[in-house]
């Protein structure tokens, strides 16, 4: 098993002003890992973060937001005449089937927010199907704390 190897280029240094004064030198620290062939860039701990955090994308809130959009498509189409039937196709409970329903009501900023990951902090499917509000402005606000 081979173990990853470490090459630390540069020392820490303040911004230089080339000879001519026209270019400014930068020097930052770098650490390439190897690990299976691939390079990984590994900063400094007490380094700052460059990069925005990745989206945290919410599995469960993606696939509920999905079901509800087609269950509320086979409705809409008269694939099935009652959200009973369609319960009963689906092989799942009437009420939960309802509960979902109602996360199409949900206002587009919040929905593409789920879809890009970038949903509020702590936000998840149980406080989705709960009693939400209808106005758009109150749902962002309610969830935004």
């Amino acid at each position: 098993m081979n173990r990853p190897t470490t090459i630390t280029l540069g020392p820490l240094g303040r911004p230089k002003l080339s000879r001519d004064g026209r270019t400014m030198v930068v020097s930052i620290p770098i650490s390439f890992r190897r690990q299976g062939g691939r390079k990984r860039v590994v900063t400094p701990a007490a380094a700052p973060t460059w990069s925005p955090p990745p989206p945290r994308v919410n599995n469960t809130l993606v696939k509920a937001l999905v079901r509800a959009y087609r269950w509320r498509n086979m409705l809409e189409s008269n694939l099935f005449a009652s959200v009973r039937e369609l319960a009963k196709a689906e092989k799942i409970n009437e009420s939960y089937l309802c509960r979902v329903l109602r996360l199409t009501l949900l206002s587009p900023t919040l929905t593409e927010a789920i879809l890009n990951g970038s949903q509020p902090e702590g936000l998840d499917l149980a406080q989705l199907l709960k009693s939400i509000p209808i106005e758009w402005h109150e749902q962002e606000a309610m969830f935004r704390t």
